[in-house]
Formats: C-alpha cells, sequence, structure tokens
C-alpha cells in the first residue's frame, strides 16, 4: 500500500533572504537547517500573527494536527539553530 499523496498547502508567506545565520561566520562553516516554507508559515500563523492551530489550519487547506506537527518541527529547527549558532535555510 502506498502512502497517501502530500495536500498542497497554501503558503502566502514571503521572504526576502535564502538564510538566517549568526554575523561574522562565513556560510560554508556553519551547519545548516532547513525549514520548509510550510514550516515558515505555520510558524507565522500561530506564533506572530496570533492565529489558533484551526485557524492556521483552515488558511494554509489543511488540517488542525497537521498544523501542530508541522509548527513542532518548527519550533525544534529554529531553538536548535539559535542555541547551537547554526544557519535556518529556507526551502
Amino acid at each position: 500500500m502506498s502512502p497517501r499523496c502530500k495536500k498542497p498547502r497554501n503558503c502566502k508567506c514571503r521572504f526576502k533572504g535564502k538564510a538566517f545565520k549568526p554575523t561574522c561566520i562565513p556560510m560554508s562553516e556553519v551547519e545548516q537547517i532547513p525549514l520548509l516554507r510550510e514550516e515558515l508559515e505555520a510558524l507565522k500563523l500561530c506564533d506572530l500573527d496570533d492565529l489558533t492551530q484551526a485557524e492556521a489550519g483552515a488558511r494554509m487547506g489543511v488540517s488542525r494536527g497537521t498544523i501542530q506537527r508541522t509548527l513542532a518541527v518548527a519550533r525544534k529547527k529554529v531553538a536548535k539553530a539559535l542555541s547551537k549558532g547554526q544557519a535556518i535555510v529556507f526551502e
């Protein structure tokens, strides 16, 4: 049995750079953590725009459970990058 196809997400989040990294350290010397577009959108909607997970899920066209899992992964990646001085690369 094959896994279900990934549901398309409505991501309106636009960013100008390709990465967020510590200053004065070349990108080649920093460990990079990829942050997916849907993870960034979920962070923005729930943490910056103060929407509930259900409201964020409705905006992105996915369930509340999907938003909850996406947020957990995104928050862990951001916390790891900030605490260990790693780069967050937007994909």
